[in-house]
């Protein structure tokens, strides 16, 4: 009779622990817009594109820049390779934002300027460490280009006698240009 439960036992245990795989997650997600980005936890996507490679021969450098606007934000990204080869590509990499200026981000909302005006006017800084691009895929011969970024901006904003009283965030995540096209340039 042991034998019995203790088969029987086994027999659900196996039963169960089949039952138990784990999940396998097999779907991506993409978008058909060629630059957005969530900013403040609020989607966003540019009516206006724009990005280019520039190789300059004198210094042996490429530049990648890329920027989009639209709702009256804008979002503008360079990175620079320097002792570049003199080829339509740009090599696909993490680049993270430092104290050099090889790589740089910046973020504009729409503000009155002194005039009354609505310009476009810087939201802050991103500072070291507080921007990432990473371009996934380029072709070459298409040119086109796709990657992400994300970045944090802040913001000090001043009293009269030059103090500090508040300090504003925009975080910028899920940033991507997807197929973007490019142009090339060369100097």
């Amino acid at each position: 009779m042991k034998k019995i439960y203790l088969f029987v036992t086994f027999l659900l245990a196996a039963l169960l622990l089949q039952n138990c795989k784990k999940d396998t997650v097999t779907a991506t997600a993409t978008s058909a817009n060629l630059f957005f980005a969530v900013i403040n936890d609020t989607t966003w996507n540019a009516d206006t594109v724009n990005a280019s490679i520039t190789y300059n021969s004198a210094t042996k450098s490429k530049i990648f820049t890329c920027s989009g606007i639209g709702l009256n934000k804008e979002i503008n990204m360079s990175v620079t390779q320097n002792n570049a080869p003199a080829t339509t590509g740009f090599p696909l990499a993490t680049y993270n934002v430092s104290t050099t200026s090889d790589v740089q981000m910046s973020y504009y909302t729409e503000q009155k300027n002194s005039a009354g005006a609505d310009v476009l006017a810087p939201q802050g800084t991103v500072g070291p460490g507080s921007g990432t691009i990473i371009i996934t895929a380029i072709d070459s011969v298409k040119k086109i280009i796709t990657g992400t970024f994300s970045c944090s901006t802040m913001k000090n904003n001043y009293d009269s006698n030059g103090n500090i009283v508040s300090v504003y965030r925009s975080q910028i995540s899920a940033g991507a240009f997807n197929n973007m096209p490019y142009k090339l340039v060369n100097n």
